[in-house]
């Protein structure tokens, strides 16, 4: 068996870098493949063209007659480009993209009159098989009817020989089944609510868009190691393993030259990103060995979370190309750093202000003030739903690790700002005099700009961090679609605004206090209220963890105890509230987070389990019977003497017994601890079961196999050891 290994090494240490030739320079090629305004320009009558502007900027619902004429020249683009079949690209409650092809071709009913053919029916609507995706009760097995609808907002594009329409996916009864539609029901809310603050200060704009920039970490593993490893190949991490004696202590990785392999597939990841009309534009050695880093230029928030989806996808298919494996799991290495994706997020307008960029005039820094100490107000009163969305058992065994931020939600503003809070909080409560308004806003919040330009620290232990110009929400996993972390920031900002708003009118109308009077007043209160969120410290302290408890922030270490949040009454209130979710879709989806959490926890058990028996215990058996027959030998030559001359190999042996009964012992405890969980019909009961009850057997296991690793005879040893998946290059 050690001969997979062997030949998986050898494999592997003869790759070349796969020859690549970039087609042309990246502004030329830039979405080529994209259904873009260009493209629409082309293909599309003024009048389908105008529909499709409307839609995506005024939300305006596109009838059939024109849906048939933008099918028509989408159509008439893809053929040109050799398109052969068409899909609905969705994004369903699995964490990963869902598409069924159509070929552009049909006949008639005899068979004779073959056409390529594409309407407004089908691009506006499809019907794929509801049933087998996660509805979290919603739905009955034999209920499988559920429609994609054509979503405007994200172009089409193409992959391969498929053109790909990005659609949202419903219930036969109405409900949202994918991770899209809660997405832009809260950009909607966001738009509607932070339109109506902005008009405070600029009555011409219309328009408010939350944008996005995604930076994702991966590990690249050459694909012969990687499927040399049943862990890797079924979760997505090492189960097991001995840490290499080499691991990323000497920090000569991180932003270190890019191995040429790795730089290869970099380059052709990039040309078919451009393609895509994805904007790629940084990539780096992350921390650890064998990891990196690729971040776009910020985009719109719902097609930034399209476009990583795809990315995520193409990702893996480029890779196979390049013979690599992409590790998008957070912790696929004991040891070494996990891989985040920090969400960097923002508010932009429709006449070209970033609402969370101070300016040079006090009067737009009050608005940054006010969109900057909402955004706080928000993350503070809404903390504990914040950590919910970045739940999932993958980013368990990130979060509080020495690379990632903490479980516990803090917000990070560096101690310049803090200072012009503090001024702030001061405010006169009331009407201000001319004075102390003159003060405010020439030395307080004129300064903000000067202020911020030595503000440029960063706390990587954060997970809510000002970096200058927008939030950093580090605590999202590398493996995790955007949209639930964006979903709920939005809509938890949304609802803030809305609040806010309610309070400056009050105190306008009915105080009779001028516009900035009352702004300043309830900024005021909110710097009050949300002091226990602010955090500047060290986030992997033990100090801030009973610091956090005294102030009340919640500390969910796990994913069955946080995502409860998601259910609580001020969940279900703030997504009714605003459109985002119904009762019934918000229960569905944290019982499917539930069932999506037990499964891998027993999915990672049996794996364990199968690796643990079925290769380490024979390997240690086979060479503890090698060292067995050595000490036969020495005892028939050496005879009474051979106890001491044997020693160090008797020890071995005692050891090696030792780690198996181990083994055994706790594989069997974890299968019966299964075996109870598997009767549970609570998914809440079950899911609190495997995590308390049966995950801890892993790291029991774990230390008893990576103790044989280092016993066992190399040559002998079955798996692929980690300084070979680490430094392969």
């Amino acid at each position: 068996m050690s001969t997979l290994r062997f030949q998986a090494l050898k494999e592997a240490s003869t790759r070349k870098p796969v020859h690549f030739e970039e087609i042309d320079r990246k502004s030329n090629i830039f979405g080529s493949n994209v259904f873009n305004e260009k493209a629409m320009k082309q293909y599309l009558t003024s009048d389908a063209l105008k529909g499709v502007r409307d839609a995506i900027q005024h939300g305006t619902k596109i009838d059939r007659k024109l849906a048939d004429y933008i099918a028509m020249g989408m159509k008439e683009w893809a053929l040109a480009k050799g398109v052969t079949h068409y899909t609905h690209w969705f994004q369903p409650l699995t964490g990963t993209t869902a598409e069924k092809h159509d070929a552009f071709f049909e006949t008639s009913y005899d068979g004779s009159d073959p056409v390529e053919k594409f309407g407004g029916a089908q691009l506006v609507q499809q019907e794929p098989d509801a049933s087998s995706f996660p509805n979290g009760g919603i739905r009955n097995t034999f209920e499988a009817r559920g429609y994609t609808a054509w979503d405007p907002t994200s172009p089409a594009f193409i992959y391969g020989t498929t053109l790909c329409i990005p659609t949202v996916f419903i219930a036969y009864t109405g409900e949202a089944l994918d991770n899209k539609i809660p997405l832009l029901r809260a950009l909607s809310a966001m738009d509607e609510a932070a339109t109506e603050v902005c008009r405070y200060f600029d009555k011409n704009v219309k328009k408010v868009t939350a944008t996005l920039g995604w930076e994702q970490e991966y590990f690249l593993i050459d694909k012969a190691l990687a499927n040399s490893r049943p862990d890797l190949m079924m979760t997505g991490r090492t189960l097991l393993g001995h840490t290499s004696a080499k691991g990323q202590q000497l920090d000569d990785h991180y932003f270190g030259s890019i191995p040429t392999r790795a730089l290869t597939y970099m380059r052709d990841l990039e040309q078919e990103c451009m393609l895509l009309g994805i904007p790629v534009k940084t990539r780096h050695n992350e921390v650890a060995p064998n990891q990196f880093e690729l971040a776009p230029i910020f985009e719109e928030t719902n097609l930034a979370v399209d476009h990583n989806s795809l990315l995520m996808d193409v990702m893996q298919r480029v890779a196979e190309r390049h013979d690599f494996k992409v590790l998008f799991h957070e912790k696929p290495f004991k040891g070494v750093n996990g891989s985040g994706k920090h969400n960097n997020w923002s508010l932009a307008t429709d006449t070209g202000v970033n609402l969370l960029s101070p300016s040079k005039t006090p009067m737009s820094n009050l608005q940054f003030l006010t969109f900057f100490i909402n955004t706080i107000k928000a993350v503070n009163d809404y903390e504990t739903l914040l950590r919910a969305s970045i739940a999932t058992a993958s980013n368990d065994h990130r979060l509080g690790a020495n690379e990632a931020p903490p479980a516990i939600i803090s917000v990070f503003i560096g101690a310049q700002l803090t200072k012009v809070l503090s001024e702030l909080e001061s405010v006169t409560t009331g009407k201000l005099s001319p004075e102390e308004k003159t003060d405010l806003k020439l030395n307080v919040v004129g300064k903000i700009p000067d202020v911020l330009l030595d503000n440029t620290d960063r706390n990587r232990t954060s997970p809510f961090a000002f970096t200058g110009n927008k939030f950093e929400f580090r605590a999202v996993g590398s493996n995790a679609n955007c949209s639930n972390a964006m979903t709920t920031l939005n809509a938890i900002v949304a609802k803030q605004l809305k609040d806010f708003k309610i309070e400056v009118d009050n105190l306008i109308d009915s105080k009779d206090m001028k516009k900035d009077d009352a702004i300043f007043n309830v900024l005021r209160e909110y710097i009050k209220q949300s002091k226990k969120i602010l955090f500047e410290g060290d986030g992997y302290s033990d100090a801030w963890e009973k610091e956090a408890a005294k102030r009340g922030l919640s500390n969910f270490k796990t994913t069955p105890e946080a995502i409860k949040a998601k259910v609580s009454k001020q969940a279900l209130d703030l997504f009714d509230e605003l459109g985002i979710l119904n009762h019934v879709e918000a229960e569905a989806r944290y019982e499917i987070e539930l069932e999506e959490y037990t499964k891998k926890i027993q999915i990672e058990g049996r794996v364990l389990g199968d690796i643990s028996r079925n290769h380490v215990i024979p390997t240690a058996i086979r060479y503890q019977n090698t060292l067995i027959e050595n000490v036969k030998g020495l005892k028939e030559i050496f005879g009474k003497e051979f106890e001491t001359i044997a020693k160090e190999q008797i020890v071995l042996i005692k050891e090696i017994s030792g780690h198996i009964e181990g083994i055994n012992s706790k594989v069997l405890a974890m299968t019966n601890e299964r075996k109870k969980a598997n009767q549970l019909t609570d998914a809440q009961k079950m899911a609190e079961v495997y995590c308390n009850n049966v995950k801890p057997y892993f790291e029991d296991i774990r230390n008893h196999c990576d103790k044989l690793e280092l016993l066992v005879d190399d040559e002998s040893w079955t798996l692929t050891k980690y300084r070979e998946l680490l430094f392969t290059k």
